[in-house]
């Protein structure tokens, strides 16, 4: 499970490899909470245990690092 590192706060941004075959995305994990998010538009896939106001701040951290995190896919997924 590949980490995308450098961007802050509490949140584990993550690949999963099998996911590769999958359009982008990245989850995200806080404690016992994880989702998944669709990038490029961003867009929530899917939810366990994260409050409404906290999905709007990972969204809010999603789209301000959105290119890093596209690139990290890339780099993972071997796509350009």
């Amino acid at each position: 499970m590949p980490t995308i590192t450098n961007i802050p706060g509490p949140y584990r941004l993550f690949f999963y490899s099998f996911d590769c075959n999958e359009p982008t995305h990245v989850h995200v994990r806080r404690e016992q909470k994880t989702c998944k998010v669709w990038l490029a538009p961003v867009e929530l896939a899917w939810s366990h245990g994260f409050a409404p106001r906290e999905l709007n701040e990972i969204r809010t951290l999603i789209q301000e690092h959105e290119q890093t995190i596209i690139e990290a896919w890339h780099e993972h997924c071997g796509q350009r």
